[in-house]
């Protein structure tokens, strides 16, 4: 038998994924799937405890035995999903679940959706050698922030860098998206690194780029000044809507 209840329970410990697979002598993917299912359904290790293990099991959308054939899923409907903002492959395989759409697991869902996604016609894959790119945004949804001493509220912006190669990323909130807010996201990003990229990749973001050509895009002076001190490149993505996929990771 699973040890679900413990693994809810050391979740709710604060304990992260490595550690409680590590305790329960489960693979940390096992974890995953049932942290997902017990936050999908909103039960907590005292409701599991109130249940038998057939019950729990029921409630967890586990224990039912696997069909004859695998479902058919309508994974370009998937895909077109998952460019609504912030829409991620663990809430489209939660809704399905919960409308009975499928039973198979989260990892298995992601297999099947990554296996899918690499038999498309893409126009271009991109490989990053490790230590190359550095790709920086904004992402699209703000959070809001509460001052511990006024209690005043503020939306914050969400500065995201990201190492092409590793997919290591570093993420803070700022006040504004302006260009000191920008730079000072690069310093603490770099020092988070430790260490320095050939090139930076920002979006066209206008406190980073002056003039978002497809060509030859215009850096802005102070941004521009940013990089020679650090003798890091700048490279604006292209404009417009490029067709490029990165299959590395979709969870």
């Amino acid at each position: 038998m699973v040890k679900f209840r413990e693994i809810i329970r050391l979740h709710e410990l604060g304990y992260n994924q490595s550690e409680i697979a590590q305790s329960c002598s489960v693979a940390r993917s096992t974890v995953q799937d049932y942290i997902r299912r017990a936050n999908g359904k909103g039960l907590r290790y005292a409701e599991l405890c109130q249940l038998s293990d057939s019950e729990a099991q029921a409630q967890l959308g586990k224990g039912k035995p696997p069909p004859a054939n695998q479902p058919v899923i309508d994974f370009a409907t998937v895909h077109r999903e998952l460019q609504g903002k912030g829409v991620t492959l663990a809430l489209v395989w939660q809704e399905g679940l919960d409308q009975q759409r499928w039973s198979l697991s989260y990892g298995h869902f992601c297999r099947r959706y990554r296996h899918w996604s690499q038999q498309q016609n893409l126009s271009m894959r991109q490989m990053h050698p490790g230590g190359e790119k550095l790709f920086v945004d904004y992402c699209g949804q703000t959070m809001s922030v509460h001052d511990p001493v006024s209690g005043e509220a503020q939306r914050a912006q969400i500065f995201v860098a990201c190492l092409g190669a590793s997919n290591y990323t570093f993420v803070e909130a700022t006040l504004t998206q302006t260009l000191p807010h920008w730079i000072g996201s690069h310093e603490r990003a770099l020092a988070f690194f430790g260490g320095i990229p050939k090139a930076i990749v920002p979006d066209n973001l206008k406190s980073g780029v002056t003039d978002p050509c497809h060509y030859e895009p215009g850096v802005n002076q102070s941004y521009q000044a940013f990089a020679e001190h650090y003798q890091v490149a700048i490279l604006p993505a292209r404009g417009k809507k490029p067709r490029v996929l990165n299959v590395k990771r979709l969870a």
